[in-house]
């Protein structure tokens, strides 16, 4: 396996879909599941890789299938789901004595701390993994735009994508069978063959700072390390 030199990403975005945290139950928490992601994230942090994660909130609620409310409190309700999350991987982690902190993108004083990129930034010299929750802090906007926005602001290496799927493809690999995987793409190419990596508004954003993207299978045990250490596991998105 082609290793990649560990020393280009050192501090590192992780973006989970909430859904993955419920596995076949479709809602709520799969607890094999959590320990899972548990153990993937301890094998990062006994390499010292400095970690802020952002999880979404579709095991408990997508803001945007609130159809009976208003959508800006629609996604308020969704935003709230990733705090809860947030919390819950938190303490999961914590039973393991690695240090964390939930950070949130509006005040929960008495739950979570507030975002400040200098807080961050001490804390994740600290060696403590820190969960950005509550979105951007705004509706409109998804967690994959959270995760880019985050990772420019305590200047990450890396944003990696933990999906279902072991990367990026021509196509969709479940209806198209001639559907070819990529292993690497510059922005430019995956906008003009119109891949739907991320929503426009992350993908600008990552296109702009120049954060690179790593898309791969997080239902795979150890694929977050590998992800970073090995060219052959998932696809790489960069300028």
């Amino acid at each position: 396996m082609e290793q990649i030199n560990r020393t280009k990403y050192q501090r590192l975005v992780v973006k989970i879909s909430g859904e993955y945290l419920a596995g076949e139950k479709g809602f709520g928490y799969d607890p094999p599941i959590l320990e899972q992601l548990a153990s993937d994230i301890e094998e990062l942090i006994a390499l010292n890789f400095s970690l802020g994660i952002v999880i979404g909130g579709g095991n408990i609620v997508r803001g945007r299938e609130l159809k009976a409310i208003d959508r800006r409190a629609a996604d308020n309700v969704g935003m709230l789901a990733t705090v809860q999350n947030a919390i819950v991987v938190s303490e999961i982690l914590k039973q393991r004595k690695i240090p964390t902190l939930v950070y949130s993108s509006f005040p929960i004083n008495k739950i979570t701390s507030y975002f400040n990129y200098q807080k961050v930034d001490r804390s994740l010299k600290e060696g403590v993994v820190c969960f950005f929750s509550g979105g951007t802090g705004n509706p409109f906007f998804t967690t994959d735009t959270t995760a880019i926005l985050r990772a420019i602001e305590i200047k990450a290496d890396l944003v990696l994508k933990g999906t279902m799927v072991d990367g990026i493809y021509t196509a969709d690999p479940k209806k198209d069978p001639a559907a070819q995987f990529i292993h690497e793409i510059t922005y430019t190419e995956a906008i003009k063959k119109n891949l739907q990596i991320m929503d426009m508004t992350a993908f600008s954003l990552a296109k702009e700072y120049q954060i690179p993207i790593k898309v791969f299978d997080i239902t795979m045990k150890g694929h977050i390390l590998q992800a970073v250490l090995s060219k052959n596991i998932g696809t790489l998105v960069f300028e």
